[in-house]
């Protein structure tokens, strides 16, 4: 009886060490290097379980001994919930490192840059091109897409934040354009709060038109406070802005390069020179920096500004026409300079 009794101790403390070495094994297995030398992307499907993922990363050859990582998984009751997305698996990545990627959903993150000044078009062209992007909007205009945001009625230009997004694959078309909006309408907040007083605009609106003017008329941003400057000073005197963007935004996809006379002089309700004050709506998608110049200008008396013709893209401002004359003929006699010394001929 005792030596049966003690072969079956033995027994059961094999069986423990054993079971014990078959757990440190397969922990082993889990936290060790992988067997992939470079990296791979894993899109995981909305639906897919687990198995079927570590299924995909034995054909992929990112792990070995799927059914020992399973059984792993069973004894130790830790199988997590992987979610849906595209992964970068980084090579040499252990099995314990990719089910926590899978199971936090650290996918990869896309990007989309919309610069400042852009448009609304623009914008719309940019996430139809992008391969990541899931298009739901694809055949709606404008005030379709509007109305999908919850914005009916609303004209879209100026009002999205231009910026750099990022996003995982298969966001939406609509969901990019909502973030957009949602922080285009914080950073206008900021801004109209900020503004100085006795500024000639009646609204944030009037604001947000002003800085997409100011976006369009230089690219400098130490300019863009004078700029605002120049502009708002033509308000309160009930002088017209005269800006040649605004124009060209009236003119739409029949613009060609080029400003002609006739289309100075060819009513629109965004032609600023044959029409008063600002026009309806804004005419690009401003930025931070012309956002805070709109409501923060620096007034200086000047009431014209003109392109020095310097490759910086700098401006020269002026307080009087016959000031603002001999700067065009300075910026004129420049770019014919520079038109010889290209042309190789002698002034």
């Amino acid at each position: 009886m005792r030596r049966w009794l003690a072969a079956l101790l033995g027994l059961l403390l094999l069986s423990v060490l054993a079971a014990g070495a078959g757990w440190l094994y397969l922990g082993q297995l889990v936290r060790s290097p992988g067997p992939a030398a470079t990296a791979l992307r894993l899109t995981v499907q909305p639906g897919q379980n687990l198995r079927q993922v570590l299924g995909q990363l034995e054909a992929e050859g990112a792990l070995r001994h799927r059914r020992a990582v399973e059984l792993w998984l069973r004894l130790g009751g830790a199988a997590p919930r992987v979610k849906a997305g595209t992964y970068e698996i980084p090579p040499g990545a252990s099995v314990r490192s990719i089910l926590d990627q899978l199971a936090e959903g650290r996918v990869v993150l896309e990007s989309l840059t919309v610069v400042e000044g852009a448009t609304f078009a623009d914008f719309r062209r940019a996430l139809a091109a992008h391969p990541r992007v899931r298009q739901t909007l694809g055949g709606a205009d404008d005030a379709a897409v509007m109305a999908a945001l919850g914005h009916p009625g609303e004209h879209p230009e100026g009002r999205f934040f231009p910026d750099t997004f990022r996003f995982a694959d298969g966001t939406t078309d609509r969901e990019i354009l909502d973030l957009a909006y949602r922080q285009m309408r914080r950073e206008l907040d900021a801004a109209w709060a900020a503004r100085s007083t006795g500024l000639p605009l009646r609204s944030d609106h009037e604001a947000l038109v002003l800085a997409s003017i100011v976006e369009k008329e230089t690219a400098l941003a130490s300019e863009r406070p004078r700029v605002a400057g120049v502009y708002t000073t033509r308000l309160r005197r009930g002088m017209r802005l005269q800006s040649d963007p605004t124009v060209i935004y009236g003119i739409g996809p029949a613009y060609d390069g080029d400003i002609r006379n006739r289309d100075l002089e060819r009513d629109t309700p965004y032609n600023t020179y044959t029409r008063a004050g600002l026009p309806p709506t804004p005419i690009a998608l401003p930025g931070r920096d012309a956002l805070r110049a709109a409501v923060r200008p620096l007034e200086t008396g000047a009431v014209f500004f003109v392109a020095t013709g310097e490759p910086d893209g700098s401006h020269v401002f002026s307080a009087t026409y016959d000031e603002h004359r001999a700067a065009v003929a300075r910026m004129l006699t420049r770019q014919r300079q520079r038109g010889l010394q290209r042309s190789g001929a002698s002034p």
